[in-house]
């Protein structure tokens, strides 16, 4: 499964690994194999998260997200948007921005650099509705229950998600957004046009797949029926293959604008390791590619399913990157902090899960069994709230 699953990450790395000591030397190597792991560590959260959906999708849709989708993630955002970027906020042609970042670095970083706000402000909107909407639903399974039982009383308000965003938003724009940078700049209708854009693109992309999911679940339902229909007059039941069609492109954008919003910050953190617009790309290419086979890999394990707090884990790493991409608009903070800041929760999510289900086999093997939609009767309440 390891090999199936990684085999042409790890290819590819070999490659990659290869191609950038025969270019750049020794230094070269170092730098690709750093981004390698800054973008693995900054984008484990995303990998838990992107599974959560992939696995909705049939076999094709998932073979999609591992190749045109990887196509996407190393060329779209970690070679052509950081050029996009420049263009666009320097008002210059594409080909300019190009050859301003080949020939240029240092003053194609300070450019990059200055559109930090507005990327900041896009990106945090984006990933705080996320977090957002997954806290403020009502879930059988809780892993903080002292949190997220309160938290999903206050979600039955219709647009609570949109007000709570909306309230940060205006709250970086007046305070982080404005004395931006050495030259303390005022970033705030900046940050405040590039948030509310962050925030359409959730309502429309995330809407849009919503719908979808719904008709999903409905199916569910009426294949259930059908399956227990079959069973009883002993005809062969069809199992469902997944989202398909218009449902899983839907889905498969999405996924692909989350892994933008998640890219946001391990693109401009790399500029403190090199300008270098190539190597940059490969090493964060090589690290995007391990979170796409580890994506799939949760997928076909069925880690989440096993692990059912993972899920939580991931969304509380997301909340916490969506402060620290508004926070970053003034200040900055090492990406050594928000990798750490992800691994934790997520680990802890993990430990969480181990004892829940170590909890449930105990009780179940002393007779009083435990069903997989909560937590197991002995678990701590410190912990789940079941």
């Amino acid at each position: 499964m390891l090999l199936k699953t990684f085999g042409w990450s790890m290819a590819l790395t070999a490659v990659g690994f290869a191609a950038a000591g025969f270019l750049w030397g020794w230094s070269g190597l170092a730098v690709v194999a750093i981004l390698s792991i800054l973008e693995i560590s900054l984008s484990f959260d995303n990998a838990v998260v992107n599974a959560g959906v992939l696995k909705k999708m049939n076999a094709f849709w998932q073979k999609i997200f591992l190749t045109v989708g990887v196509l996407i993630a190393v060329f779209g955002m970690r070679l052509i948007f950081p050029v996009a970027i420049v263009a666009i906020t320097a008002k210059m042609g594409p080909i300019e921005a190009f050859n301003l970042s080949i020939n240029h670095p240092d003053h194609y970083k300070e450019l990059v650099t200055a559109a930090h706000p507005a990327i900041a402000a896009f990106g945090g909107m984006f990933l705080l509705m996320i977090f957002l909407d997954f806290i403020f639903e009502d879930r059988d399974i809780k892993w903080l229950g002292f949190i997220e039982r309160p938290l999903a009383k206050l979600g039955k308000l219709d647009l609570l998600s949109v007000m709570v965003a909306l309230v940060v938003l205006v709250v970086a724009s007046f305070t982080v957004a404005k004395h931006v940078g050495h030259g303390g700049g005022d970033e705030s209708s900046t940050v405040l046009l590039a948030g509310i854009l962050g925030l359409l693109a959730y309502l429309v992309v995330g809407g849009i797949s919503g719908h979808f999911e719904e008709q999903l679940e409905e199916q569910e339902e009426k294949d259930e029926e059908e399956e227990k229909e079959a069973e009883a007059s002993g005809r062969k039941p069809v199992s469902a293959v997944g989202l398909a069609g218009k449902a899983a492109f839907f889905m498969f954008l999405y996924l692909e604008v989350l892994d933008a919003s998640f890219s946001f910050d391990g693109v401009i953190g790399a500029f403190a390791i090199t300008n270098e617009i190539f190597p940059m790309a490969l090493g964060l290419g090589i690290g995007a590619l391990y979170i796409r086979s580890l994506t799939v890999y949760l997928v076909r394990k069925g880690t989440l399913d096993d692990y059912v707090y993972l899920e939580h884990g991931a969304h509380y790493a997301i909340g916490a990157l969506a402060i620290i991409l508004m926070i970053t608009i003034e200040y900055e903070i090492n990406d050594v902090i928000t990798g750490l800041i992800g691994v934790v929760l997520i680990g802890a999510s993990f430990w969480s899960s181990v004892r829940r289900n170590r909890n449930e086999a105990v009780a179940g093997g002393d007779g009083e069994g435990g069903s997989g939609a909560g937590p197991g009767p002995s678990e701590p309440a410190a912990v789940t709230s079941e």
